[in-house]
């Protein structure tokens, strides 16, 4: 079997086996392997087998193929050949023994040997990703791979589960590769790929290293592309970020080359299975039935309500629960990056950003569907995280009819997240006084919740604050509930407790007046009771 080295952007040492009749290189996502260099054409060449002869052919690229300094259009390889794509270089070995040189074979190696036997005989790359998801390939994939695997059963030592290694296989030629066992755990909240042999979770609130791999960084690079291809986004060299999610609603975010130095980079933030209520969070500690009950009624209320809190710390669930309260009969209309929302009522519009194509035109921001938001006669407009000038869109719809209308900032507090509010509204570049933006987030916001994620991994609402006044240009707040730490325990899980400040929000008696049922000693500081 014949092996190719690369050198060069993110391969470099990597071998690809030429375990079929052909390997196709280029920036096409139906390549074996895949340059992201703007120097290679989407189909640039190919290595094709003939009997026991090698060719290196190039398929008409704008920038050609070198081999020993020239240029070539079809030339046969010899074992130590080099040759030239774009940025980066192949050096050509032949051996007739995969394994010859190891006195015994790793799990890795035939996973990789099986995996490219797989694809080239299935021809899997030629199969669009809908095509992949059906039942029907996977069992004739994994009748092939069974054929496969009996043909090297010699090798394979004693040791070694043949039906992990099977479905490793299928797992990595059909699907997302050792993603899929992390993405099917219930106790991983979080996926963190940084390599592939550098795959890191969140398991119940704490990071640990997962014993699973990648074969490769084309392997990771192919999970990327089949995450975004579906839902129409794309990621190469000119646009190496991109913001995706999975079809069970997952958020991912991906970078490549040449912004990621070491290795194309997947962080998968994990939706949950099972739909996660107030309840639920009153059970896990995050708050108190009488703090659950006021954002209830709040809700109810239509009381403006901005969740503020750190990367991680739970905003987006928070959202969800609380959206969850918004009446029936509203028109509700949700926007984000990328779509995490997932409401219970019948009136819900769901929107969705959309990022520039190609040619860098064409992308539709959160500040533009605001705007467009305002045309659709919503009764609450809920936005999934406002990090820029929407911020002003957003207060402005909020002190004009759109009451009970919700969004996330990202800050650690609840005075920080009204300095982030005027920081966002600056960006919307309309030259507004700071006096002007502190009266308008006055009249639009009336509370603050506060979550925050601690070093134990357990997320908390530690504040809600009412927006209070106006005292001197300066907005205050008056905290109504709020979580004080007492220590750490034992097994090093954070304590505290959680308690009334015995402040009475200015905006109960209109709690009253609209019909809602409000227990006063919610109100109580838990000393006083």
């Amino acid at each position: 079997m014949a092996v190719v080295v690369i050198s060069g952007g993110e391969y470099s040492g990597e071998q690809v086996e030429i375990s079929g009749e052909r390997v196709l290189f280029g920036r096409s996502t139906e390549c074996d392997v895949i340059l992201r260099d703007k120097n290679v054409s989407y189909k640039h060449a190919q290595l094709v087998v003939r009997g026991k002869i090698y060719w290196l052919q190039d398929l008409g690229s704008t920038n050609g193929t070198t081999l020993k300094n020239k240029r070539i259009i079809q030339n046969v390889l010899a074992p130590g050949d080099e040759f030239f794509i774009g940025k980066y270089r192949f050096a050509f070995s032949e051996s007739t023994k995969v394994f010859e040189e190891k006195a015994e074979a790793t799990m890795e190696e035939f996973r990789r040997l099986l995996h490219g036997q797989l694809i080239a005989e299935l021809n899997l790359k030629k199969l669009s990703l809908s095509q992949m998801a059906d039942s029907s390939l996977r069992q004739r994939a994994g009748e092939v791979l069974d054929r496969l695997i009996r043909a090297c059963e010699k090798d394979i030592p004693a040791g070694y589960d043949r039906g992990e290694l099977k479905k490793a296989v299928l797992d990595a030629a059909l699907g997302l590769g050792p993603l899929e066992d992390l993405l099917a755990d219930p106790d991983v909240t979080e996926v963190m790929v940084n390599g592939p042999q550098k795959i890191y979770v969140e398991r119940k609130g704490r990071l640990e290293k997962s014993t699973k791999m990648f074969l490769s960084k084309n392997e990771i690079l192919t999970a990327i592309e089949r995450i975004v291809g579906p839902i129409g986004r794309r990621i190469d060299e000119s646009s190496p970020m991109v913001d995706a999610r999975l079809q069970d609603g997952s958020r991912v975010n991906a970078i490549i080359p040449p912004l990621a130095l070491d290795s194309p980079t997947i962080t998968i933030r994990k939706f949950p299975k099972k739909r996660i209520v107030i309840d639920d969070l009153v059970g896990y500690r995050s708050l108190t039935q009488p703090m659950a009950d006021f954002l209830r009624v709040a809700v109810l209320a239509a009381k403006n309500t901005v969740i503020s809190g750190g990367t991680g710390s739970g905003k987006t669930t928070l959202l969800n629960i609380m959206a969850a309260f918004i009446p029936d009969g509203a028109r509700i209309v949700t926007i984000e990056d990328s779509a995490e929302l997932r409401l219970p009522q019948d009136h819900v519009v769901r929107l969705e950003t959309r990022p520039p194509n190609i040619e860098g035109k064409g992308d539709v921001t959160i500040r533009d569907l605001v705007k467009n938001s305002l045309r659709m006669r919503p009764n609450r407009i809920v936005v999934g995280e406002c990090r820029g000038g929407e911020a002003l869109d957003m207060l402005q719809a909020m002190n004009t009819g759109h009451d009970g209308s919700l969004t996330t900032v990202h800050a650690n507090s609840p005075v920080d997240a009204v300095r982030r509010l005027e920081n966002l509204v600056l960006y919307a570049g309309m030259d507004l006084p700071l006096k002007a933006i502190r009266e308008l987030i006055f009249s639009a916001v009336s509370m603050i919740v506060q979550i925050s994620r601690f070093s134990d991994g357990t997320r908390k609402v530690t504040s809600i604050a009412e927006v209070a006044s106006m005292y001197e240009g300066e907005i205050r707040l008056q905290e109504i509930f709020t979580f004080r730490r007492t220590g750490i325990s034992d097994e090093g899980l954070i304590e505290g407790v959680y308690t009334a400040t015995g402040v009475i929000p200015t905006f109960v008696e209109e709690l009253r007046q609209a019909g809602l049922d409000v227990d006063m000693a919610m109100f109580v500081p838990a000393a006083e009771q």
